[in-house]
């Protein structure tokens, strides 16, 4: 290490952080790697969510390890005018068990928790407690920061773990019940507006009330409420065990130049959200995630300037690549009423459950983009020319402590 402190030193112990840690430490075990977080423990308090067939061989290797939900009998989806079985296989990780499985199988002195971050540069991160860690090459993971840069509107969530007092007989997840009220998180107006539902064990779900909205608007107590009302109305009963919140960025636009200069420090490589590392439409994060830690395990030599470089491009790439998609966005939240938002889905859901699947991993081909537009469009003509001549807002809001 010709002195430093570690080879790698990695900050952010979200789902980037930590997949690159654990992916240097199944490829290059012999690297010396700092994983530093901010907060109490690894991965804070949330959920990821990814289809089987969304990761390579090498991506399920990482993925084995951790103790993880799994669905082989696919998934539900809930409409309106149309409900379908879909027969992907389906996974889900918690943060606890993601914390866990990284600190079985990382090198010991690998995770450092509630070190906060006062600078970091090329050469290693300075802590606020005065600590300096020299590495040769750092990487922020620290996720999503809002934009002035990025334009479009938000997925805003409360998720709910809930406890039955009876076993609840949910066979397969619900990806989406749009059959709720499309009504905004704030309480005025509309939203594309759906409930996610995992049944994580015999006496165990997790429902998780999800909105495409206009504003990043979370009131706590109102979706808890809404929470109530839907398991009521499925005849649930029990005690809440845990729950999560969050806001996500839907990125119809942007200059990702001016984004990738707002974020970067010379020579230090961004990966995760605050790389561009994201689905726009979605917030799908994690096969994205699995693929960059590969990647850069496999470049591990590389000195900190080339890994940063390294890691710029791969964003250019998947920013280009992703720009179907927040085509897709910019009709979504320009040219589609709130309240109606939810027939762009309800049709999404007749195609072909292969091409749902590129959908979500953002590798739709030529032909399944294409057979995603033709037809009778789900949202007025008139309305879509105007979405595409008019500017969606920018990502900033006051706070980000909902971010993940």
């Amino acid at each position: 290490m010709n002195g430093r402190d570690c080879d790698i030193a990695i900050i952010g112990g979200g789902l980037s952080g930590g997949l690159i840690a654990l992916a240097l430490a199944r490829h290059r075990p012999e690297l010396a790697v700092k994983l530093v977080e901010a907060g109490p423990e690894l991965g804070g308090n949330h959920r990821w969510s990814w289809f089987a067939s969304d990761l390579s061989d090498a991506g399920t290797q990482v993925m084995e390890g951790f103790r993880k939900a799994e669905w082989n009998g696919g998934y539900d989806v809930r409409f309106p005018k149309y409900s379908r079985h879909l027969q992907t296989p389906y996974r889900s990780l918690d943060s606890a068990d993601f914390a866990e499985g990284l600190h079985r199988d990382l090198a010991a002195g690998t995770v450092m928790t509630e070190c906060k971050v006062a600078a970091l540069d090329a050469g290693g991160v300075d802590l606020a407690d005065g600590t300096r860690i020299t590495a040769r090459a750092v990487i922020d993971c620290r996720g999503f920061a809002p934009s002035e840069h990025l334009r479009g509107g938000w997925q805003v969530f409360m998720g709910r773990h809930l406890r039955t007092t009876q076993p609840h007989g949910v066979e397969h997840p619900t990806i989406m019940d749009a059959t709720v009220d499309q009504l905004a998180p704030h309480g005025n107006g509309g939203a594309y507006r759906f409930v996610y539902v995992l049944p994580l064990g015999a006496h165990d779900l997790f429902i998780e009330d999800t909105y495409y909205a206009d504003r990043p608007d979370l009131d706590r107590s109102l979706l808890s409420a809404r929470i109530d009302q839907y398991q009521q109305q499925m005849g649930w009963t029990g005690e809440p065990v845990g729950f999560e919140t969050g806001v996500l960025p839907v990125i119809t636009g942007a200059d990702f130049s001016a984004f990738q200069r707002q974020h970067r420090a010379p020579g230090v490589g961004l990966a995760g959200a605050r790389g561009g590392f994201v689905h726009p439409l979605t917030s799908y994060t994690l096969p994205i995630a699995v693929e960059i830690a590969l990647s850069i395990a496999a470049d591990a030599d590389l000195p900190g300037e080339q890994m940063a470089a390294k890691l710029e491009t791969a964003a250019r790439r998947h920013w280009s690549a992703m720009g179907y998609y927040r085509f897709l966005g910019t009709m979504l939240f320009g040219a589609a009423d709130p309240a109606e938002r939810y027939r762009v889905f309800e049709r999404f859901y007749r195609l072909p459950e292969n091409l749902v699947e590129h959908f979500y991993t953002g590798q739709s081909s030529l032909s399944e983009k294409a057979r995603v537009l033709i037809g009778k469009p789900p949202v007025p003509i008139h309305r879509a020319i105007a979405a595409l001549v008019s500017s969606s807002p920018p990502l900033t809001i006051p706070s980000r402590k909902d971010f993940q």
